[in-house]
Parts: structure tokens; C-alpha cells; sequence
């Protein structure tokens, strides 16, 4: 089963930078083109999908709003878990772009290394986050970790 769509509500996004804007039309690009999303309990209620996915915050919650196939679910997480992971990341990717202006292409290779690092441990822990709610792939977790920095991140 797979993504269809991805809609970020706008009404929890901030101005975003330049930078996060585009991380933003990347991650939703390479996931409508490449994903694995299957909600819990979507197959016994016979949606193969398609599905359509929207990313919002409320009350200090994730919200997972799915639909397709005569499917509908909402799936609130907690921000608290992730919000150490997040202010990490965000920090280690304020360092890479203000490295990309001035730093060695050795520093900026060690920075991105550890950028990759902190985004691999976010994609962890959503899919720890999402188990038995959503079964979600490595890279489908990455770059939904991703729309969450920007959500989060404004």
C-alpha cells in the first residue's frame, strides 16, 4: 500500500526559510514517487489504497489524517518524544548551511554525515512511534521526519 497525496495544513505552518521550503517540496516529491504506507487495519476493512495523507499539529499532537479507498482514520502522536530529536536537527542543519557558505568541503562532508545521522534516529523513532498505527518504510519514515521538522521546526 502506498501514498497517493501529501497536504501539510497550512493554518500549523509558519513562514518557512528558503531552506525548509524546499526540504519540504523534496521530501513530498520523493514521497508521492517512492513510498511503502499501510495503515493498521485498512486491509481487514478492504482498502488496498491509494491513500492521501495530512500532516497537522494540534494541541502540541502530530495528526496523521488518512483517507482513500473508503478509508478514514486519524492518528494523534505526542510531540514530546520527539521534540529533543527535532531541536538536534535543527541545529545540525543550521551548522551544514552555514557551513556550505564557508567550510572545507571536509567539514561540510562531516557535518552532513552527522545530519544524516540525527535524520536516520528521527525516521527511527517515528517508525518505533507509528507501530501498530502505520507500518511505514526506512525511507518513507525519513521523509516524513522531514515534513515534521517542518512542521515543527516554524
Amino acid at each position: 500500500m502506498r501514498l497517493a497525496s501529501i497536504d501539510i495544513d497550512e493554518n500549523s505552518l509558519a513562514a518557512p526559510s528558503d531552506q525548509i521550503e524546499h526540504e519540504r517540496k523534496v521530501a513530498i516529491f520523493d514521497l508521492i514517487e517512492k513510498n511503502s504506507f499501510t495503515p493498521e487495519g485498512a486491509a481487514e476493512a478492504g482498502a488496498e489504497g491509494p491513500f492521501d495523507l495530512r500532516l497537522a499539529l494540534e494541541d502540541n499532537r502530530l495528526v496523521f489524517d488518512i483517507s482513500g479507498s473508503g478509508y478514514v482514520r486519524k492518528i494523534l502522536l505526542s510531540l514530546t518524544p520527539f521534540k529533543m530529536m527535532l531541536r538536534d536537527y535543527r541545529m545540525i542543519c543550521e551548522s551544514y548551511y552555514d557551513a556550505l557558505k564557508n567550510a572545507t568541503p571536509a567539514q561540510i562532508e562531516s557535518i552532513d554525515m552527522g545530519r544524516r545521522g540525527v535524520h536516520n534516529e528521527g525516521a527511527e523513532l517515528l517508525t518505533e512511534r507509528l507501530k501498530g498505527k502505520i507500518d511505514i518504510d526506512h525511507e518513507t519514515s525519513r521523509r516524513l521526519f522531514t515534513l515534521i521538522n517542518a512542521l515543527v521546526r516554524n
